[in-house]
């Protein structure tokens, strides 16, 4: 399966697209203001799967980093902190193996992808934020390329292809 995805600038655009589309007998859907939401169209939102793996990371990085300090506290003996004693040494320790884990797992997991962000249904994302326009068009590569000329017609903003190559059983 092949996705076309067109941005359009005003609704007016996308549906004298849209109607063009149908008259050759193309489905498309269009998402914007008025009609499907990215959501409801399953774009997904690049924020929610990294949140899901920093926590999934955090759920054993944390415990693991609080073990791992308490016991390189344990084994060294070291006394950083004279005011702790020594079992709230261990104790510090861990806690600060702890934090370590916690930072792994927001680094490994995923998490810069919370703060910058990445991927091409973030800038989709945006330009519906923008009310700007989206015309999709999911069918087979040779309906992808009959719709790509009558598109064209309407001066879209930008046009972009993808190929749906994950195998289905």
């Amino acid at each position: 399966m092949n996705y076309l995805i067109v941005v359009l600038s005003d609704r007016i655009k996308a549906e004298a697209a849209y109607l063009a589309l149908e008259k050759q007998d193309i489905k498309s859907t269009i998402l914007g203001k008025g009609y499907k939401t990215a959501d409801e169209f399953g774009l997904i939102d690049p924020k929610e799967p990294a949140r899901k793996q920093v926590k999934l990371m955090a759920l054993w990085l944390v415990p693991f980093g609080f073990f791992a300090g308490f016991s390189f506290s344990f084994i060294t003996n070291l006394q950083t902190f004279a005011w702790a004693g020594e079992i709230g040494n261990h104790i510090v320790g861990g806690l600060l193996g702890a934090v370590s884990g916690g930072l792994g797992s927001l680094f490994v997991g995923g998490g810069v992808g919370l703060f910058a962000g990445s991927g091409d249904a973030l800038a989709y994302r945006n330009r519906l934020n923008a009310n700007k326009y989206l015309i999709i068009v999911k069918s087979s590569e040779s309906i992808i390329q009959k719709a790509t000329p009558i598109i064209r017609q309407f001066g879209p903003e930008n046009i972009q292809c993808y190929a749906d190559n994950t195998l289905s059983e």
